[in-house]
């Protein structure tokens, strides 16, 4: 999967970034180093989902999509 980032100064220092696709995605990090890693964190997490909280039936699957 390829996602847009956009990526700004930080007013401080550093950078932060937003991920437009993921709604409330964003990170900040003092070197680009550390946003792009900051960044794959964030998405992971923006993206991931608990399904002990979902419930599903004896017919449902679960299925891993690669974009």
């Amino acid at each position: 999967m390829k996602l847009k980032v956009i990526v700004h100064p930080a007013e401080e220092g550093g950078f932060w970034a937003e991920v437009p696709a993921i709604q409330g995605c964003a990170t900040q990090g003092d070197t680009m180093e550390e946003l792009l890693k900051n960044l794959h964190e964030a998405v992971e997490a923006c993206l991931s989902v608990d399904l002990e909280q979902i419930e599903l039936s004896g017919n449902d699957r679960i299925l891993d999509l690669a974009v």
